[in-house]
């Protein structure tokens, strides 16, 4: 089984980050499976910081379309499945109307984990701007009852990379953050936020707060697309083509409209 695993970062700006991926997937994944690591272009943002663009929606969805072209190229190239590892997966209800392999997302994916082992889970995020956002996807996936809210953590995107050399005072961070979350929502479960965190989370055996189980992102997402994966083998169990939002275009058409606004480029490996 091969897995394309999608970032929203520029995985070369995070070197420490794109090296606790391979080990921890290393760790989660079957022996027989190979995940082949994607992030976006490089040069995509301006800094290694991909939240400065992504808290404005029409940036945030024009850099959607890499996740489209991917998820394309994926099909094209052979994979098994495509694993979106960034919590708001842009696009991802589109992007099952592209293609015929699964497509699992890290939001959807922990989100429903999440209802398994509670009755209320809570989001935790280190990107302010990310807040209503994850909200909003939440109440697509249909899990608005069983969500008690997204919160901030209170710190950011550079101290979660601070985190990944010096874990111990962001560990202390994030757990009084999650007990004041769970304190005041009554959340069962945590997801704990942008795949940063959850990663960072998941290395430093952060898989509990009290009584309260916290999510591995990494490991709901690329599990899902295993389990897929094995569902299409053994049952044929795939994607819906039923009704507007799951009907498939055809895919000569989906080419000339990327190829009519230059998006065609991006069905290639960056130069």
């Amino acid at each position: 089984m091969r897995i394309w695993h999608q970032s929203f970062t520029v995985l070369q700006d995070l070197p420490a980050y794109e090296q606790t991926l391979r080990e921890h997937i290393a760790r989660i994944v079957r022996p027989d499976t190979e995940v082949v690591l994607h992030g976006q272009r490089p040069g995509t943002y301006p800094t290694n910081y991909p939240g400065t663009d992504l808290g404005f929606q029409y940036l945030y969805w024009v850099h959607g379309n890499q996740w489209v072209a991917n998820a394309i190229r994926a099909q094209r190239e052979g994979f098994d499945a495509y694993a979106m590892c960034t919590m708001p997966n842009p696009m991802i209800r589109e992007i099952r109307s592209l293609v015929e392999i699964p497509v699992t997302g890290y939001g959807e994916s922990s989100a429903l984990l999440a209802c398994q082992l509670g009755r209320k889970f809570g989001v935790l995020t280190f990107i302010p701007a990310m807040v209503d956002l994850y909200a909003e996807r939440i109440a697509e996936y249909g899990l608005s009852d069983r969500c008690v809210g997204v919160r901030y953590t209170g710190f950011g995107f550079h101290d979660v990379l601070a985190g990944y050399s010096d874990p111990g005072p962001l560990i202390e961070r994030f757990m009084e953050s999650a007990r004041g979350f769970v304190r005041d929502s009554g959340a069962d479960v945590l997801v704990g936020g942008s795949m940063p965190l959850s990663l960072l989370l998941a290395r430093e055996g952060v898989s509990r707060v009290d009584d309260v189980p916290v999510v591995d992102g990494l490991a709901a997402t690329l599990k899902m697309a295993e389990m897929m994966v094995e569902l299409r083998r053994v049952s044929g169990l795939w994607v819906s083509r039923h009704g507007r939002f799951n009907a498939a275009p055809p895919p000569e058409r989906v080419l000339q409209v990327m190829e009519f606004y230059g998006l065609d480029r991006l069905l290639s490996d960056p130069d």
